[in-house]
């Protein structure tokens, strides 16, 4: 079975830090590039970062940058999100895709072609 399964959500106070891990089981990561999205409360799930299959295109939306860092480790089957400086406004379900054109990547999620059933991440003031 083809699976992508996020883990390391939590709940964290603001300033803190968290590392999400996008792990596949059933098929290999080489090839994809990995997206990481998240929907908060009320609101539509939306792109935060994104990483090519050879990691030389890397993309983060703008709240985001010089606070997230997305990784990937093919030997390990993972792609990792770093999160800190963590903000309320950082809450939401994670969710990590996968995409097989690879070359690039962005944040069209009808382009992914697997995705994971999220990692929920909490930020308390």
């Amino acid at each position: 079975q083809l699976q992508l399964v996020e883990s390391g959500g939590g709940l964290v106070q603001t300033g803190g830090s968290l590392r999400l891990s996008c792990a596949a089981s059933g098929f290999t990561l080489t090839p994809y590039a990995i997206g990481w999205f998240r929907q908060a409360p009320g609101k539509e799930r939306e792109g935060v970062s994104c990483i090519s299959r050879s990691g030389g295109s890397i993309k983060y939306v703008d709240s985001v940058k010089g606070r997230f860092t997305i990784s990937r480790d093919n030997a390990k089957n993972t792609v990792y999100l770093q999160m800190n400086s963590l903000k309320s406004e950082d809450t939401a379900i994670y969710y990590c895709a996968a995409d097989l054109r690879g070359f690039s990547c962005d944040y069209a999620q009808p382009q992914y072609d697997y995705w994971g059933q999220g990692t929920r991440v909490t930020v308390s003031s």
